[in-house]
């Protein structure tokens, strides 16, 4: 148990005599070091090292040491790792550089400048604002190019590019928020800056209250800072946007691989119960054949509103109904909100433990701080106190017997009812005891932005010691950089209006960019009820993110797919949510490499196709109404798409195929703008409410599934490879395919599936090869439905064979769609490799 006393403890560690102005305008010493540098200036310590050669990281103190070296967010490995560099001193600078990097630092005045090796600038300090600490806060103030754009900072919303704008890092309960709302729910103090095709990653690592100044204060500066905290920087050197990400989830980590059923559509709201209800929906999903795998269980299925209990009067067979459910092939997900009622001698066991093991988070005199929240008067547990984390992880053990699938931990901002702060008070105190951390207490001024994401840790951390071979799902609302790790999220209580269905877009990208690919929006709009139409588009849209999840508030319209609008817009969401479940093994393929790699399941236009040096882009970055999934998949809304009739789709100079019908897009060829400038390639729409634009890369080869009611179901019928022959644009022609069982970590001793494929023009036709997959893991399909678009003919011959020669079959039977453009040859796969030879 800890005392009122804790509060000088905070103050003594983290807020020690700092001057009341510091300004490092002029070097006046230095030192190489190994790995980078020391500088001073004046009383203030600069250190920059190399952690790899593309890496580094800058740390200051305004006297005396350095800050504490440890972090929530930067993996230890990462942190402590270092490369030798080579000092570099020429009078006037000092500096050092890697095999990728020059570092050079002018003495008078102080100003740091990071160089690739050409030449070209990744970052440099803004002349005549010098780095400044007043008292505890800071702020640090970059060059900022006028073509420079900027991306990431989590769910922010507003553009994807966030140049003009100016942000507040702060994790707030953010409901109603629009598109000029700031802060909402993340804290992930994390950009990309791209200019000229050369990126750059800027991450400050300070959990406190952050900002960042895209060109407001300065028009040719951006800026970030703190009130408090270290200031404790990392530059990650692309110079390709891809390769930024690559090294942000180094640094940080990479999302894990999810469990396949979360790629299934998933229907929610807030909330359904009785338990009749809950049997209704499912029954009625099945009954219309809309193929679904999750129901989730907001607040009101609890006693009371209480977390981790159940109301025996509304859910009376609760456990035979996750049974009932899971037979049906739904998995369940239920909210566990953080806030443990305050309950004694009510025989409440999340309260009574929580108690009982001093877990909860105090004030500052000691006491247990009680806040009200959706139970009535609560408290909370102190996450960053890794004793009480894994207590709270072990309050899922009832649920997880009962077999409940998955978490959602919502309202961790966390979020406090009745205050202006929508929050706990400044002063309430937490412990931190965390490996790598020094022990001690702090204020909630420093824990508020990791709050969220310790929260989903302990989650996650208890899921894996109750079900050690089963990968947890976990949902978050909060979070800070790295939280990733533990959690899938959302962009929490959006709005049933069309600004909200395009600014889920850019939403989504920056998430992903900012590691939290596995993401999603609530589908139709939490906070009203949408038209039909918007309904019927949204949940269109939704088929192609990461995560596709219905969800509505309480007191809104029903909003299944079968409610608001005819049998006519039945059809059409039911037939995108089959797309989607047609899709998977592209889906579950293009997830496993954001597990392996960080790059972001859904993808803005400017990481695949970054362009090459010079004044303008092959594809404009700042396009945010587009978006890939994946390397192949291009999913165009209109920019403004309750108003446009006619819009312009942007598409990368590589060929394009149009993904329903097959057809090869002749248009995608450089054109003139009105100001006879080169603009980006690409085709003029009519909007359309059956059809959202869908194109497939050329050189693409998509996998494809039978349709199926649930990721439960195996497929039955062949695997589709839908290829799409490379155009003059582009030579390459390749697909992938991974598979597992979906729910363990078998995949990790190797009991996966892996094959990759390829294909090449002949004068005459085309051959298409299968690699000998890798893995252990037995496929269920033994022969290969092999389409290949943009033909304008019947095949005139096709033969196969096996790549071991175990097996050759001279005549293949093909067919020809004229509709589709498309030829199609059904193959026998023996799992060894194949090659097929179309003459066309």
């Amino acid at each position: 148990m800890f005392v009122a006393a804790t509060t000088q403890a905070f103050s003594a560690a983290e807020t020690p005599q700092k001057p009341a102005f510091v300004r490092l305008d002029r070097v006046t010493a230095s030192r190489p070091l190994p790995n980078g540098i020391e500088l001073h200036s004046g009383p203030a310590t600069m250190q920059i090292t190399a952690l790899r050669d593309n890496a580094l990281r800058v740390r200051l103190s305004p006297a005396g040491p350095l800050p504490e070296d440890a972090s929530w967010a930067v993996l230890p490995d990462s942190r402590q790792s270092s490369v030798s560099v080579t000092p570099e001193n020429n009078g006037s600078s000092v500096g050092f550089k890697t095999a990728r990097l020059r570092v050079s630092i002018h003495k008078d005045p102080l100003a740091l400048q990071v160089t690739d090796l050409d030449g070209h600038v990744v970052a440099e300090d803004f002349p005549g604002r010098p780095i400044e600490f007043h008292g505890n806060s800071f702020r640090v103030y970059m060059k900022s190019p006028a073509d420079e754009h900027y991306f990431g900072l989590g769910d922010k919303p507003g553009p994807l590019d966030r140049r003009n704008e100016a942000f507040t890092d702060w994790n707030t309960d953010a409901f109603g928020w629009q598109e000029s709302t700031d802060p909402i729910y993340k804290d992930i103090p994390y950009f990309i800056a791209f200019h000229r095709s050369v990126a750059a990653g800027i991450f400050l690592d300070n959990t406190w209250r952050t900002s960042f100044d895209f060109n407001k204060e300065y028009r040719d500066a951006y800026s970030f800072g703190s009130e408090n905290g270290p200031l404790d920087f990392y530059i990650l050197y692309g110079p390709e946007p891809k390769a930024v990400v690559e090294s942000w989830a180094w640094l940080t980590g990479k999302a894990p691989l999810p469990p396949l059923w979360s790629l299934g559509f998933q229907q929610s709201r807030y909330s359904y119960y009785p338990e009749t209800e809950v049997r209704r929906i499912a029954s009625r999903l099945r009954s219309e054949h809309i193929p679904a795998d999750v129901l989730w269980l907001d607040i009101d299925f609890q006693l009371k509103n209480r977390p981790f209990t159940v109301d025996p009067e509304t859910f009376p067979h609760f456990d035979q109904m996750i049974q009932d459910l899971k037979a049906e092939h739904f998995k369940t997900v239920v909210i566990t909100d953080l806030h443990v009622a305050n309950l004694p001698n009510a025989g409440y066991k999340p309260y009574d433990e929580g108690k009982a093991g001093d877990h909860f988070v105090k004030n500052p005199d000691g006491s247990i701080f009680t806040g009200v929240v959706w139970p009535g008067p609560a408290v909370f547990p102190d996450f960053t106190h890794k004793p009480s984390r894994e207590w709270w992880g072990t309050l899922y053990a009832d649920f997880v017997k009962k077999g409940v699938a998955g978490f959602w931990n919502d309202m961790n901002e966390p979020s406090v009812f009745l205050v202006p702060s929508k929050t706990m008070p400044d002063d309430t105190v937490h412990r931190i005891e965390e490996p790598g951390f020094v022990t001690r207490t702090a204020p909630h001024l420093e824990i508020h932005n990791i709050f969220g994401m310790q929260n989903s840790r302990g989650t996650y951390e208890g899921l894996l010691k109750l079900a050690p071979d089963t990968r947890p799902f976990v949902m978050t609302r909060a979070s800070y950089a790295g939280g990733h790790r533990y959690a899938v999220t959302w962009t929490g209580d959006n709005s049933a209006t069309w600004n909200h269905l395009r600014q889920t877009t850019p939403q989504l990208l920056n998430l992903g960019l900012s590691g939290f690919s596995m993401a999603g929006a609530d589908v139709g709009g939490f906070a009203g009820s949408p038209q039909p139409e918007l309904l019927t588009r949204w949940l269109q849209v939704a088929a192609f993110h990461p995560i596709d999840r219905d969800h509505t508030a309480k007191g809104t319209n029903p909003q299944e797919p079968w409610e608001n609008g005819t049998p006519e817009d039945l059809n059409i969401r039911r037939r995108y949510i089959e797309e989607r479940y047609r899709l998977l093994p592209y889906l579950y393929t293009t997830a496993e490499e954001m597990s392996r790699t960080g790059i972001p399941m859904m993808r803005p236009l400017f990481l695949e196709f970054p362009g090459e040096a010079g004044p303008t882009q092959v594809v404009d970055p700042t396009i945010d109404n587009e978006f890939l999934l994946g390397h192949d998949l291009l999913v165009a809304l209109s920019p403004f798409p309750d108003e446009m009739d006619s819009y312009f789709v942007s598409l990368p100079p590589v060929g394009w195929y149009d993904y329903w019908t097959g057809e090869r897009i002749e248009a995608a060829t450089p054109h003139k703008a009105i100001d006879n400038t080169d603009a980006p390639p690409g085709v003029h729409l009519q909007r359309s409410l059956d059809t959202l634009p869908v194109y497939a890369r050329a050189g693409a080869i998509v996998p494809e599934q039978p349709l199926v009611q649930s990721t439960d179901q195996k497929p039955q019928g062949p695997l589709t490879l839908r290829i799409y022959p490379p155009t003059g644009f582009n030579k390459d022609c390749k697909g992938s395919l991974y598979l597992d069982d979906g729910v363990s970590f078998a995949y990790r001793k190797g009991d996966f599936f892996r094959e990759e494929f390829t294909c090449r023009l002949l004068d005459k036709g085309i051959v298409v090869t299968a690699a000998k997959p890798q893995g252990t893991y037995a496929p269920w399909w033994n022969l290969l439905q092999i389409e290949v678009y943009g033909a304008t003919k019947p095949a005139s011959a096709a033969s196969a064979m096996s790549l071991d020669g175990s097996s050759k079959t001279a005549q293949i039977s093909t067919a020809y769609d004229a509709e589709h453009h498309r030829i199609t040859a059904l193959v026998p796969d023996a799992g060894s490799g194949l090659e097929l030879q179309l003459t066309y």
